[in-house]
């Protein structure tokens, strides 16, 4: 008999592990396999660093927002094995659309059908891995997650900068169909599930609310360093942003069965782990955003190269991930988390002084900082998140944890992109590609302008990661889960 998603002893629980790895890995893959390619992307389509490239990487990021907690739901009233399929098959689709688009306008329209594959998978895959674990393996449990998910962002960059320097930027979508065949035919076999009746219902208007709200966020910031933060779309953008996150708050708040319960907040460890949680993200993923334009633009490495040197970030994160996930279990995650937020904002300073003649050597061991200061912070601070949740609202709270994380990897494209547009980087990377960029004053001064661009870009996501060390800090006395029995079936 196949082992089912309710299992929480072996082979049960190491089957439903095997599983969301493998669609874990794809979504992560994906994400850092595009980062390294959008230089050669946006060359590929004639368009400048930033604004309309961005929407790229926005595009999955934003659709990813917007529907997981939705998505969630969903998984409530059909049964997750259903909406993981679903997820694996929509991906693994869209990905092959993505990789024959023939424009950027179509590339970033894939890229949101694309997200919403993600959205599918990312909803469930935290609580599908607490709950077939026991409460007192929760940090170990994502400790390996953070293991599959490091694996898959540092393989990334490399793989996607030797598939675009021997075959072409378009060959880093056709990647996944492989991954995705493989499982969703894993999936349909060895996993099943028991079905529960349908029960409640869906809130469409706080799913289509928080999406506008987070589309007109990111969108405003985006464009606000190109077009300028008076013109009107900018302007328009920004003030829905507040319009339709505003009206979402006190709609959510009386709806008896809202898709963001905000009721959960009410748990001071709940909302600051959340709160630390997205600003971790918004603080670190510019940094692959960043890297890739820093390394082909003002140092001139091929993209393989730049791959193998974005590769220590998310090493560091795979090695001692599920190392802090043990120690959380015995010690606690409250000063775990906030250490490792520390080292991620120190980590930040430091990269932020790379320049043109910095050695190979200066940039691993500062990523390296940073790697390991989110390997630190990651798996505690997730265990406190979904151990502060109520058995029942732990699906809730994957779907929440999952909104965040997306949420601060687009604002943290959206933001680095506006601060290194509106500082003159965008401009200087464009025009280190001209032929007059080889004379030595222009050179010089181009190469001054990107650099500092790039330090304003990283400072500033180091306050954001300072803000994130109070948050952890907040969080008050250690409010750890007592050991309790296991949730039971995924799909309560």
């Amino acid at each position: 008999m196949a082992p089912t998603m309710d299992e929480a002893s072996s082979p049960g629980k190491w089957t439903v592990f095997a599983l969301v790895a493998i669609g874990v890995f794809m979504a992560t893959l994906d994400t850092s396999i595009v980062n390294i390619s959008l230089p050669s992307i946006a060359a590929h389509f004639q368009v400048p660093v930033g604004g309309a490239i961005e929407w790229v990487i926005i595009a999955y990021l934003v659709v990813v927002a917007a529907a997981l907690l939705t998505a969630g739901r969903l998984a409530d009233l059909v049964g997750r094995k259903t909406l993981w399929v679903s997820g694996l098959a929509l991906f693994t689709l869209s990905s092959a659309i993505c990789g024959a688009a023939w424009s950027l306008k179509a590339l970033v329209v894939f890229r949101g059908l694309q997200g919403l594959g993600g959205a599918l998978l990312l909803a469930v895959s935290p609580a599908m891995v607490t709950t077939a674990f026991p409460p007192t393996e929760r940090g170990r449990a994502l400790g390996l997650i953070s293991l599959v998910v490091g694996t898959g962002v540092s393989v990334g960059p490399t793989l996607g900068g030797i598939i675009t320097q021997t075959l072409s930027w378009r060959w880093i979508f056709y990647v996944n169909l492989p991954i995705g065949i493989v499982g969703i035919v894993a999936t349909s076999i060895f996993l099943t599930e028991h079905r529960v009746p349908k029960r409640g219902r869906f809130d469409p208007v706080g799913a289509l609310l928080l999406g506008l709200g987070l589309a007109g966020l990111t969108g405003g910031l985006s464009f606000g360093g190109e077009l300028g933060w008076r013109s009107l779309p900018v302007v328009l953008m920004l003030v829905a942003a507040v319009v339709f996150l505003g009206t979402m708050i006190p709609y959510e708040l009386r709806h008896p069965e809202p898709t963001l319960d905000l009721r959960l907040f009410k748990n001071r460890l709940f909302a600051a782990s959340a709160a630390s949680l997205t600003l971790s993200f918004l603080s670190l993923f510019a940094v692959g955003f960043m890297l890739p334009f820093y390394f082909e633009r003002l140092r001139g490495f091929d993209t393989e190269k730049s791959g193998l040197l974005l590769t220590p970030l998310p090493l560091m994160v795979a090695i001692f991930g599920p190392m802090s996930g043990v120690l959380a279990d015995r010690v606690g995650t409250r000063w775990l988390a906030s250490l490792g937020m520390t080292i991620n904002c120190a980590g930040l300073v430091l990269t932020s002084q790379l320049g043109p003649q910095s050695s190979t050597a200066d940039i691993v061991w500062r990523l390296m900082v940073i790697g390991f200061g989110q390997a630190l912070f990651q798996s505690p601070n997730n265990s406190a998140l979904l151990g502060a949740a109520p058995p029942d609202r732990v699906g809730i709270a994957s779907g929440i944890l999952a909104t965040g994380r997306s949420v601060g990897q687009s604002l943290s494209v959206a933001l680095a992109g506006a601060v290194f547009t509106g500082t003159g980087g965008a401009e200087a990377a464009h025009a280190l590609l001209r032929p007059d960029a080889s004379d030595p004053e222009r050179l010089v001064a181009l190469q001054q302008q990107f650099t500092a661009a790039f330090r304003a870009t990283l400072l500033t996501c180091a306050l954001c990661a300072a803000v994130g060390v109070f948050t952890s800090l907040i969080r008050g006395p250690e409010e750890r889960a007592a050991p309790r029995k296991s949730v039971g079936k995924v799909v309560a």
